[in-house]
This record gives C-alpha cells, structure tokens and sequence, in this order.
C-alpha cells in the first residue's frame, strides 16, 4: 500500500497521485509537486489515503512542499503573463494565416515551458509559429491539439438545463457516452437537445443512466398489470423522474398514480 494524495492543477482537471512524504497535507491545500512537465503548482483535492499500487503511476513522484504565499504570488503572476501570451499568440496565429483557433495558455509554475492549447479541422503545421513564440519568451513552447470536448472544458459556458457545463465544474474525467443511454432514458433523438456546447452527446446522459436504471427496477414496465383499490389495470406510460404510472382502468381516461401508491403489481 501506499500513502498518496490526489492533486488537481485546474478547475474539475484530472487527479494524479503524489507521495505527501512527512509533511502534513489536508485537502484544500495548494502545494509545488514535481512533474514530467517541471516544477508544478496544484491544489489538494483528495487528502491523504492508503492505494494499492495497481491504482498508482510508477514511479510516484513527491510533494515538494505546501504552497507558501510567495509561492502563490507567483502563480497569480503566471495567470497575468498566460493573457498576455495568449494575445500574442493569436495575433501571430493570424499573421501566418493558420486555420487554429487559439483555446487556452498555460505556463508551467517554474517557467520552464509555456503550453499553447488549440483546435483545428486537421494537422497543421506551426513550425515557423513555434520559432517566432520560443524567440519571444525566450523559454521552451509546446503546442498542444485538443479536441471540442477538452475546448469546452476549458471555455467553460451554460448548457442546455441553464447551469454551468458538468465538465467544467465538477466531471473530471470524459466517459464514454453512447445514443442507447437517450433511448433508454426516453429523450428525444433530435441531436440538437442531446447535445452539449461541444456538440458532442451530452455528459450527463452517461453519469444519469445509472440512475434511469435503478428507477426502471423500481417501477412496473409499460404493459404490466398494477393491483389498485378498484381492481387491476394495465400500465399504459410511466414517469421516472416523478416515479408514477399512467394506467388503463377501463375508463375515458387514464390515471396517473405515484408508485408508492401501489399496492402490487406482477408481470405478464
């Protein structure tokens, strides 16, 4: 086993494991780790816990020590130079006339690389780009490609429901989403109301059909005969999210009845 504690160096980014070693660490802390990128400043988000050494990178790499306030000046400080970078990247993304649109910048804590994030339709080629950023900052450059549902995790936005995008606040990590998860939690098919800012399947699809399934278990299916006070009916619809049950009493109109209100039902 060993005695890690999960960092985050963005908003809602992904966890990595780091060895706390004897210094005493709470989640909430900022700390200065060591990474393959350099010198690195992060946030705590998982205190310290014992894993096994399945779930850990090897090799494990160390705290180097809780964030001091000079520490954190300087990274509001890179905050400040990563607008200014961007600015005068994108003005020499138009200068070569490169089909890239610029998403994000990114300045290592030690200065020792700055990361340029972009999308584009396809590959481009950035050499003279590179030359021109590395002349100016004087410090190693990396531009990096990502795709539209990494563009929306960094912009951040509204999505569809009115509330800040899952992705960006608290969805770490992208899942696989697929159409089965809107069939099965009956949703329009129509892309434009399954879809997120990136265009891409919503996220909450694939986190809310956990829940979809669990609430079919506890409910009698369409065609299932339900036990009411007068007599048996047939269910003719169902609403998972108010957990009730449209059925056929033999009458002009249906009736809408809450589950829990059931007294039996049994399955054909």
């Amino acid at each position: 086993m060993y005695t890690v504690v999960g960092v985050s160096f963005k908003q809602a980014g992904k966890i990595y494991y780091f060895d706390p070693g004897d210094i005493e660490i709470k989640a909430g802390d900022n700390v200065i780790v060591e990474t393959a990128r350099g010198i690195e400043y992060a946030e705590v988000v998982v205190g310290k816990k014992e894993v096994t050494e399945e779930e850990i990178v090897a090799p494990l790499k160390d705290v180097i020590r809780k964030a001091t306030l000079k520490d954190r000046e300087i990274h509001e400080r890179n905050k400040e130079l990563e607008e200014e970078a961007y600015d005068i990247c994108y003005r020499k993304i138009d200068e070569h006339g490169l089909l890239m649109k610029l998403i994000d910048v990114e300045y290592t804590f030690d200065h020792n690389k700055i990361i340029f994030y972009f999308t584009a339709d396809g590959r481009i080629d950035f050499r003279e780009l590179v030359k021109d950023l590395a002349a100016i900052f004087k410090t190693r450059i990396e531009l990096r490609q990502i795709g539209v549902r990494d563009e929306a995790k960094m912009l951040g936005g509204l999505g569809p429901c009115g509330l800040p995008v899952c992705c960006a606040t608290f969805l770490r990590d992208f899942q696989p989403i697929s159409i089965k998860m809107a069939k099965k939690q009956n949703l329009s098919l129509n892309p434009s109301k399954i879809s997120g800012l990136c265009g891409r399947l919503m996220c909450c699809l694939q986190y809310e059909a956990t829940t979809y399934r669990k609430l079919k278990k506890e409910m009698p299916n369409i065609g299932e005969k339900v036990e009411l006070e007068m007599g048996k009916a047939r269910v003719v619809d169902r609403n998972l999210v108010k957990h009730t049950v449209t059925v056929d009493v033999g009458t002009e109109d249906d009736l809408e009845i809450k589950v829990d209100d059931l007294e039996n039902y049994e399955r054909d």
